[in-house]
């Protein structure tokens, strides 16, 4: 049978699942095919993926989304994944040497510690747009190579490769004939100069990551080789590659200077985009590129936070007081008001703007009449408040380099399907809202790239065209009451911070 327009296939490889969407030429959803993935928790702290169980399950989810399509009508496959995330593996076998070491880790506090103490971070910050924190992904590396007998030596002999999740996944396509990532990626690695683009010999020497080691840095659509013909009947070129929080930019057409948006998936990940301009946060953000096409790259800061939907995931899996994470809505619409209840969930640190490593969880103010909903409703408004932390360091950084402050915030991932969440966020942090027809846009903006590089979009004007505003929530909550609510949130985060 033949198919016109053209499919693309995106596969989205995030923290908690991993799943492939089907997608025609107009950017609806065809068919899509996830699998939960396992998490592994060796220590405190730590947090780790098994490599070939990621593989397994994308080549299960694209087989699946794509059953009953002839290959060879899908133009091109588009990669989206979870960033930082490090593997390490064997060139000649592909296999991995250790467990993924996940972004969530925080194995190499100290080490990133001493570096800090050393007086390496402005250096650092300066070439890479980051601060140095175990978040990124070159201590981790260092780790590995550190803590796996002979792999030092190994990757001086370059038998090895490593990279993050999205070269992982090339390479296993491309049945070890291309070992790439795109820009966006690689520049939340601590290693790439945010600036040229390309790995600094200094910051290799710094964190003691061989360069042979490392995959080449593509433009985010482009040419990323093909599939193994064996894998799904034809050979089918990968031609988009974006982490995640830069994938769901391009999904939700933030194509403008200023343009806001926020992703709340497992962590909450909020980026404004900054043009063509390598943007230099004063506000404890990063800077990262946001996307690179047709040799134009542009930039954006970004705000992180560790723990956005896995604390939904907790009540779930720890607590047991919800079944599902649809459940919460219903529950937290039940709740009494309990302002001075706060659920600060730093089970594995605070990031932005705080990036305290050592700062751990904990319910504040819990009085005799606080119950399950109470706790629920505290836990979303979590997300809210952190979500604030990041927009008005933001906003302060946009003052600076004459974007304005924020306008409206495009949301997407899992939790903006809850309606009380959406309206409870435009409440607390101050802005509207606004959620598109297709929420999974860390997929979509992985096709769209795809799209872009095998002319099924012709420039993002033409994608931009596409998008669809779903509905959009307006703040209702007066000025005075949001801000003594946060203002609780400060003191209930200041009790939790190591240093306070």
């Amino acid at each position: 049978m033949t198919y016109d327009p053209p499919f693309l296939l995106a596969i989205d490889q995030g923290t908690t699942s991993t799943r492939a969407i089907l997608f025609d030429a107009a950017a609806r959803p065809v068919a899509t095919h996830a699998v939960e993935l396992r998490q592994i928790y060796p220590a405190n702290g730590w947090v780790e993926h098994d490599a070939e169980e990621i593989w397994q399950a994308a080549l299960a989810c694209c087989r699946a989304a794509m059953k009953g399509i002839d290959p060879k009508e899908v133009a091109g496959i588009g990669i989206t994944n979870q960033r930082e995330t490090t593997v390490l593996w064997e060139r000649m076998s592909a296999r991995p040497l250790h467990n993924a070491i996940v972004w969530q880790d925080r194995r190499t506090a100290e080490r990133c510690r001493a570096l800090k103490d050393a007086g390496r971070e402005a250096d650092v910050s300066a070439r890479t747009g980051l601060v140095i924190d175990p978040y990124f992904s070159a201590t981790k590396a260092e780790w590995l190579l550190d803590h796996i007998p002979g792999a030092r030596a190994r990757a001086e002999r370059g038998e090895l490769a490593l990279g993050t999740i999205d070269s992982w996944l090339i390479y296993r396509l491309t049945g070890g004939k291309v070992h790439a990532t795109d820009v966006s990626n690689a520049s939340r690695t601590l290693l790439l100069d945010l600036k040229t683009l390309a790995w600094n010999d200094d910051l290799l020497k710094l964190f003691n990551v061989p360069g042979a080691l490392l995959p080449e840095v593509r433009d985010s659509a482009g040419d990323f080789g093909a599939t193994s013909p064996d894998l799904f009947g034809a050979a089918i070129p990968i031609s988009g590659v974006a982490g995640d929080q830069q994938a769901a930019m391009v999904g939700q057409a933030c194509f403008a200077p200023g343009d806001v948006k926020s992703t709340y998936g497992t962590g909450c990940f909020a980026l404004v985009n900054t043009g063509a301009t390598v943007p230099a946060s004063q506000n404890r953000l990063v800077a990262t590129a946001a996307y690179r096409a047709k040799g134009n790259t542009a930039y954006a800061i970004e705000g992180s936070i560790f723990i956005a939907g896995a604390v939904v995931q907790w009540l779930r899996d720890a607590l047991g007081v919800i079944r599902n994470a649809a459940e919460i809505e219903a529950l937290a619409r039940t709740a009494k008001a309990a302002d001075g209840l706060y659920f600060v969930p730093a089970f594995t640190g605070l990031g932005a703007p705080w990036w305290d490593p050592e700062a751990r969880g904990a319910i504040l103010g819990l009085t005799r009449d606080a119950g399950v909903a109470e706790i629920a409703r505290a836990a979303l408004d979590a997300v809210c408040y952190q979500s604030r932390d990041l927009l008005d360091a933001m906003a302060r950084d946009m003052d600076a380099a004459g974007l304005g402050a924020p306008r409206a915030i495009k949301v997407d991932g899992g939790m903006v399907q809850n309606d009380w969440f959406c309206q409870r966020l435009a409440d607390l942090t101050g802005l509207p809202v606004e959620r598109p027809v297709v929420t999974e846009t860390t997929a979509l903006g992985a096709a769209y790239l795809a799209g872009l590089a095998t002319g099924v979009f012709r420039d993002f004007a033409d994608i931009a065209r596409v998008w669809a505003l779903d509905r959009r929530f307006e703040p209702a909550l007066v000025t005075s009451s949001r801000d003594a609510l946060y203002e609780g949130w400060g003191r209930a985060v200041a009790r939790i911070r190591s240093s306070g």
